[in-house]
């Protein structure tokens, strides 16, 4: 099976080289999609000049968020399963194998990778901990699935799946909203342990406080208004 590995980017030079080369080395039948989400600290120059050959980039006209770029990566898909890798090292591509395994099985239909599940991780930020753990829950409520981190970047799931999707969040809402969607649709979801190497503020970490609000209206919202 082909996989499709869908990268949305912005300002993430210092990092963009080494995740292309983690992802392109990972030894499965793949394409790479790349959308650069309208960066300004030279990742585009990065992308142009720099990628390796046979990947497919694609540019926003300026920065969108993360589910607008997610959203022009998928309609470039041309896999059969499909793979959201961030672009910022937090996520380790040799974890492919475990996440691609319940659906290549053909057990499951969409797989998270969870942060919790007593792999490597970096300890950092406890009130992250505290808000990723209360999102994850009150996405539970709402949508009766018993995951551990609904807010992760790894969701893996078969490509025909996007055909039965209507996403509309623009920034980090894309979690609960492909959760809320996902388990609407009876998809058979599991979830594996992946490893995380967090990073601070400082290393370029983008998501805050106001995203989890945001987060919390999306659950609501996609439970009950559509």
């Amino acid at each position: 099976m082909k996989l499709s590995v869908v990268i949305p980017v912005y300002n993430e030079a210092a990092t963009i080289r080494e995740i292309l080369r983690k992802v392109c080395s990972v030894p499965f039948e793949k394409e790479v999609i790349v959308v650069d989400d309208g960066s300004t600290d030279g990742t585009r120059d990065i992308l142009r000049d720099e990628a390796p050959a046979g990947i497919v980039l694609l540019s926003q006209d300026r920065n969108r968020g993360k589910g607008a770029a997610l959203r022009a990566g998928f309609q470039r898909v041309t896999g059969d399963i499909v793979l959201v890798q961030d672009a910022d090292l937090e996520y380790d591509p040799a974890d492919y194998p475990r996440l691609l395994k319940p659906i290549l099985d053909g057990k499951a239909d969409v797989v998270y990778g969870s942060r919790f599940g007593s792999e490597t991780h970096r300890v950092l930020f406890f009130w992250h901990y505290v808000g990723n753990r209360f999102l994850t829950t009150l996405s539970n409520m709402f949508t009766n699935l018993n995951l551990s981190d609904m807010e992760t970047c790894y969701k893996t799931f078969r490509a025909e799946i996007l055909k039965r999707l209507v996403l509309k969040s623009n920034r980090f809402g894309f979690e609960p909203e492909f959760t809320a969607k996902v388990a609407r649709l009876g998809c058979r979801i599991y979830e594996v342990p992946v490893s995380y190497h967090g990073r601070g503020y400082e290393s370029g970490k983008k998501i805050t406080w106001k995203d989890g609000l945001t987060a919390i209206a999306c659950i609501v919202r996609y439970r009950f208004f559509e």
